[in-house]
């Protein structure tokens, strides 16, 4: 959509200049705040014809908004909100929160002249840029914390999460500390295992052989001893047995004929 401007937008033109701008943001922003009239011949006309008091207009308002800077400029608005140990904020402060702790100060603001580009998440100290006029700008420090207290100490530039962070950080040293200590400690006891394990092995190699020659000795056949005479058999000692009788017998009876 083409519009005539009636007063400068920032990065848009001047006053009098006809752009090509989208057809929501005119329509939403644009024309319903008078900033900008639908490119028409007839809107030409009446611009022509007005411009000599939108001029003047302008540079009243212009006035108007450069002695809010004087006032407004450099101010810090306090905003408590609640927060996590680590400063995120459970929420967001937004452009409506800014304008109305603005205008409770004493400097009547509306939200668009809030310059954000997006909620602030998170404590601390945030420039934010105050479009009081499409000429004039001031700069507002919007202090986030959690108390007046915290407040004042991220003023003095006192980092207030310090104390947590090295809480934190004392909690992490310590748990390595403890880590280091158990793989010390497993390190050592298996050293100690292999030390072990070392002194039982000549034990164990000494019981092999003997192990193993046990086997062999109960399968050799046992020696036979050449001064012993060889097991005879039961036939073979009476064959023997009988010519030793006969002898005696023999014997005896020839000594009984002597005798005779």
């Amino acid at each position: 959509m083409q519009v005539i401007l009636l007063e400068r937008i920032r990065k848009l033109g001047q006053m009098g200049d006809v752009v090509t701008v989208k057809d929501g943001f005119a329509r939403n922003y644009l024309l319903p705040y008078g900033k900008a009239l639908r490119a028409t011949d007839a809107n030409l006309q009446r611009f022509e014809g007005e411009k000599t008091q939108l001029e003047a207009r302008n540079l009243e308002l212009k006035s108007e908004a450069e002695a809010l800077s004087k006032k407004v400029d450099g101010s810090s608005f306090l905003i408590i909100r609640q927060a996590s140990d680590t400063g995120q904020l459970f929420g967001s402060v937004a452009t409506r929160d800014i304008a109305e702790t603005i205008t409770q100060g004493g400097t009547a603001v509306e939200r668009r002249q809030i310059m954000l580009l997006r909620p602030i998440k998170t404590l601390g100290l945030h420039p934010i840029t105050v479009s009081l006029h499409p000429e004039v700008d001031a700069t507002v420090t919007v202090n986030v914390a959690r108390s007046e207290e915290e407040a004042g100490r991220q003023e003095r530039g006192e980092d207030i999460l310090t104390g947590e962070i090295e809480d934190e950080e004392e909690a992490v040293i310590a748990a390595e500390k403890i880590f280091e200590d158990e793989e010390r400690a497993k390190e050592v006891e298996e050293a100690l295992q292999e030390e072990g394990a070392e002194g039982e092995a000549p034990a164990g190699a000494e019981a092999g052989p003997k192990a193993e020659a046990e086997p062999a000795e109960a399968d050799a056949e046992p020696a036979v001893d050449a001064s012993e005479p060889e097991a005879k058999s039961g036939d073979d000692a009476e064959d023997e047995d009988q010519p030793a009788d006969k002898a005696k017998s023999k014997g005896g009876g020839g000594k009984g004929k002597k005798k005779s």
